[in-house]
C-alpha cells in the first residue's frame, strides 16, 4: 500500500513530463508508420511536428526537396502553406478589428469598390466576416480558374458582376480563394503597410518564426525550399497489398513553382519550414498571449457556418460527427475531440495543421507533392493520439452518418 500511495503522489508531481514521455515515446511508433507511407507513395519528402503544451515534442523530417535528391528536407526547409495561409490572415484580421484598427462588419465594397455582382446591391451586404468564415453567399472557389491566366487581382475581380450569389450572406458555406484574397487592402487600408510587412511584424518577427515569408519572390531568393511535385502516373509493381489489390508505384515530376495562387496572398500566398509551423500551433495554443490574445483565439475558433460536406471527408469521415469553419480554422468534432484544423493544397504542395485544445497537442505536417497521404496520415494521428489518451475511439456506424 505504501508503494501505491507513493505512485499516486509522485505522479501528481511528474503528470506534465508523464504525458509528454508518452506522446515522445508515441512518436518512436508514429514516425515509423509515416515513414512507410511517404515511401508507398514515393513522396519525395516532407516533415512534421508535434507539440505539447508549450514545447515541441518532435519535429520529424524525410527523403529530399526534390526527385533528384539533391538535397535533404530538414527542420528549416521551406515549403508552400498554400490554404494554410488562411489561418495567418483571419488572425490578422481580427487582431486589428478587435484593436479598432478596422470593423469586421464593414462592407468589402469599402474597400474594393470595383466589386459588384450581378443581384443589384448584393455586393454591399458581404462583410469582412463573411470573408473570413467563407459565408459571403458566393458560389465555391468563385473564378478560381481565373488565377492560372496572366490577369491581374483588379480584372478578375471585374468578372464578378456576371455571378449571382447563391444564397445570403452567413447562410451558407461557400470555400472561397479570391474572395478571401479581398481581405487585403482592408487589413493594409487600416495600417499603411503591406500585408507581409504587416505579418511580418505581428506574427513572423514575434514568434521566431525565421523561415516564414509571403510571396513567390521571398521563396525563390531562399535556398532551403521544397520543390513542388505533381503526379505523373501510377504503375503497376506486380505485388498485392494484404487485401489482395495492387501495389502501385508513384511517378512524380519535379515542377517549377508557380505565381498563381499567390496572387491571392492571404488565401495561399505563406512560406514556412515545419519549424515555423511548430511555433505558430504553440501561440495558437494559447501560450503566446502577449501575442495572440485569449480573446482573440477565441474569435477566431467560434464555429460561424456548418461544413457538412467536410463530414464526407476521405479518412476522416470515419471519425468525424460535427464540423464548422470559424475565422480561417475549421472546427471539427473528432469523435470525441474538439480539432481546430486547417488543410492546405497548391500545385505540387500539401499541407495540414491542427491542435486539440483538450489535450494542448497539436501536430503539423507539410510534403512536396500533391498526395491526400497527408490527410490519412494526419486523421490517422488524432485517432491515434485518441487512444493513446484512453478514451475509447469507436468508428462511426452507417446509420450515425
Amino acid at each position: 500500500m505504501l508503494v501505491r500511495v507513493s505512485c499516486i503522489l509522485l505522479s501528481l508531481f511528474f503528470c506534465p513530463l508523464t504525458i509528454a514521455n508518452k506522446v515522445s515515446q508515441f512518436n518512436e511508433t508514429f514516425s515509423t508508420q509515416v515513414a512507410q507511407q511517404l515511401n508507398q507513395y514515393s513522396i519525395p519528402g516532407g516533415a512534421y511536428a508535434i507539440v505539447q503544451n508549450n514545447r515541441i515534442v518532435a519535429i520529424e523530417s524525410f527523403g529530399h526537396t526534390d526527385k533528384a535528391k539533391s538535397n535533404r528536407v530538414d527542420n528549416n526547409t521551406v515549403f508552400r502553406l498554400a490554404s494554410v495561409s488562411k489561418t495567418f490572415a483571419a488572425t490578422i484580421t481580427t487582431m486589428l478589428a478587435q484593436e479598432k484598427q478596422l470593423n469586421l462588419s464593414d462592407p468589402i465594397t469599402k474597400y474594393v469598390p470595383n466589386f459588384t455582382l450581378a443581384t443589384e446591391g448584393a455586393a454591399q451586404k458581404i462583410q469582412l466576416k463573411h470573408l473570413l468564415s467563407h459565408s459571403s453567399g458566393l458560389m465555391p472557389n468563385a473564378f478560381d480558374n481565373l488565377l492560372h491566366e496572366n490577369w491581374s487581382m483588379d480584372k478578375i475581380i471585374s468578372r464578378f458582376d456576371r455571378i449571382e450569389p447563391v444564397c445570403q450572406p452567413q447562410k451558407c458555406y461557400g470555400y472561397q480563394n479570391i474572395a478571401y484574397a479581398m481581405l487585403q487592402p482592408a487589413i493594409e487600408a487600416s495600417q499603411g503597410k503591406s500585408y507581409a510587412a504587416l505579418l511580418q511584424e505581428r506574427i513572423f518577427t514575434p514568434l521566431n518564426m525565421t523561415n516564414a515569408s509571403v510571396g513567390i519572390d521571398v521563396y525563390k531568393e531562399q535556398k532551403n525550399t521544397a520543390k513542388p511535385h505533381i503526379l505523373i502516373k501510377r504503375v503497376k509493381t506486380g505485388k498485392k497489398d494484404s487485401q489482395g489489390r495492387d501495389i502501385k508505384r508513384h511517378i512524380w515530376r519535379t515542377v517549377k513553382v508557380e505565381p498563381d495562387y499567390y496572387k491571392v496572398a492571404p488565401a495561399a500566398g505563406v512560406n514556412a519550414s515545419i519549424t515555423d509551423l511548430a511555433k505558430w500551433l504553440i501561440a495558437n495554443m494559447g501560450h503566446k498571449p502577449e501575442i495572440l490574445s485569449p480573446a482573440l483565439l477565441t474569435e477566431i475558433t467560434t464555429p460561424r457556418i456548418k461544413t457538412a460536406k467536410d463530414l464526407r471527408r476521405r479518412y476522416w469521415r470515419e471519425y468525424l460527427t460535427d464540423a464548422h469553419y470559424g475565422y480561417g480554422w475549421r472546427i471539427y468534432q473528432f469523435n470525441n475531440r474538439k480539432i481546430i484544423y486547417h488543410s492546405g493544397w497548391v500545385a505540387g504542395f500539401r499541407a495540414e495543421i491542427g491542435y486539440s485544445p483538450d489535450l494542448d497537442l497539436g501536430f503539423a505536417m507539410l510534403i512536396n507533392a500533391e498526395s491526400n497521404a497527408i490527410s490519412k496520415i494526419s486523421s490517422q494521428f488524432w485517432s491515434q493520439v485518441e487512444l493513446l489518451f484512453s478514451r475509447p475511439l469507436t468508428k462511426r456506424t452507417k446509420n450515425q452518418r
